[in-house]
């Protein structure tokens, strides 16, 4: 997909294939939508770079699905764009948790990848 492509569509495809790597609980490819030096926050403490993510998404139990929908995405330069997302992560016998997600997306070596991820939990 080019630089130019649509700012929804960029976020989707890296979302997607996000999605199905922690459906598959595959905390390295998870990883590999980052960039290497990506500033990584979830509900835990953050952490910089791929092992830090691969690292928080191998301590998720298996069977964890996020279903996302997106809000808002902005195309800051030709190779950012910035996503702003609601996600339900669901895991079997567990309440479903709740989150906003900020992501900054960058274009390198041909492919998007997240640069940015920042977690917020919903007020009930």
């Amino acid at each position: 997909m080019s630089i130019t492509a649509n700012s929804e569509a960029v976020l989707r495809g890296v979302l997607d294939q996000w999605k199905a790597a922690i459906e598959r609980h595959d905390p390295g490819q998870v990883a590999a939508r980052f960039t290497e030096d990506a500033i990584f926050q979830g509900l835990h403490p953050y952490s910089v770079g791929r092992p830090g993510v691969a690292a928080y998404y191998d301590s998720q139990p298996a069977g964890l699905s996020p279903a996302y929908r997106i809000r808002e995405t902005r195309r800051l330069a030709d190779d950012l764009v910035l996503g702003y997302v609601n996600v339900e992560f669901s895991i079997p016998d567990r309440p479903t948790v709740d989150v906003h997600l900020g992501v900054l997306l960058k274009h390198m070596d041909g492919d998007w990848y997240i640069s940015h991820y920042q977690v917020s939990r919903l007020d009930g």
